[in-house]
């Protein structure tokens, strides 16, 4: 396409011109021809002058009755033919990708995110357009803040407001509580609410420094006036439930991330004084054009109700 595009600057033929030259080609008659483009007759005939004066050569033998194509007409129809179909199948092409029906869309979050909120929306997405091929890879918040910088990722999903760039721009979608994690026959057994008093109190297990539930776990600590001494800290949440699972010690964890616990029997209890919450948001390149598939799925995401997520993660029971 570059070269064909290349060959009509340097003879500096545009496509309506090839067009009318084809139209008067397949009719042979100005007048049915003019009609077809959009020109009058004798506007059309000083059209095809202006098309062989750039070409330097004659196209058409024409008297008051016949139009024919000369030798030179009939080679530069059958070249036109294959110029124009090109060209349209790449504006084909092209309206395709702006109504989003194909494409790449790469999505980037937090691993609770991507396993218990994206799910049953991707599904809904690659219903709508089953030829745009959705990526999706895990990361913690700087990952996915580094993904959508570079350029990476079209849209991200972490924890809290983000303040690492004014490029970026954070969109609110829920908030969800933290919940008490224990192992069945453990402390936790008491169908009641927990404090986080009493959960410090036990063999803790805390995720990661730099985790956004660490920070937030941490905050819920020093409010109470008390200093987390974790018993074991972990990177990923399926370690976690493997050690809770073990009666190696609970923990605490946004409701979103229980189903990412590895489908291990545990109980869950709700955790209060305080009564923490992590606010899940999308966030994206703040003042760019998304792309027509990125667009969509901003669009049906934020039309989602995401209250039934933060219940059916509340009463979670592997």
């Amino acid at each position: 396409m570059y070269y064909i595009i290349r060959c009509m600057r340097r003879i500096n033929l545009d496509l309506f011109e090839l067009q009318a030259f084809v139209r008067l080609a397949e009719k042979g008659s100005f007048r049915a021809a003019a009609d077809d483009v959009g020109l009058s007759g004798s506007a059309l005939s000083r059209l095809i002058v202006r098309i062989e004066e750039k070409l330097d050569a004659r196209l058409f033998d024409r008297d008051t009755r016949n139009v024919e194509l000369t030798p030179q007409g009939r080679r530069l129809l059958e070249l036109s033919g294959r110029i124009l179909a090109e060209t349209e199948a790449a504006l084909d092409e092209f309206d395709v990708f702006l109504a989003a029906r194909r494409g790449q869309l790469t999505l980037a979050g937090l691993p609770s995110v991507t396993a218990g909120l994206l799910p049953p929306i991707v599904a809904r997405f690659a219903a709508d357009r089953p030829d745009v091929d959705v990526r999706i890879f895990d990361a913690l918040s700087d990952g996915v803040i580094e993904a959508l910088l570079d350029g990476r990722a079209d849209l991200g999903f972490t924890a809290g407001a983000v303040t690492a760039s004014e490029r970026l721009a954070f969109r609110p979608l829920l908030d969800e509580p933290f919940m008490a994690v224990a192992w069945p026959g453990g402390p936790l057994d008491e169908p009641r609410t927990y404090t986080w008093t009493e959960l410090v109190g036990m063999p803790f297990i805390a995720m990661s420094p730099g985790t956004s539930v660490r920070a937030l776990t941490e905050a819920a600590v020093a409010q109470e006036g008390l200093s987390l001494r974790p018993r074991f800290e972990v990177s990923h949440l399926a370690t976690a439930g493997a050690l809770v699972a073990e009666a190696l010690g609970v923990t605490a964890l946004p409701s979103l991330t229980l189903p990412v616990l590895g489908g291990r029997q545990l109980v869950v209890r709700p955790l209060e004084k305080p009564a923490m919450v992590r606010r899940i948001g999308l966030v994206y390149l703040a003042g760019r054009t998304p792309s027509p598939s990125a667009s969509a799925f901003r669009d049906l995401l934020l039309s989602a109700d995401f209250r039934p997520f933060v219940s059916a993660a509340k009463t979670y029971q592997p």
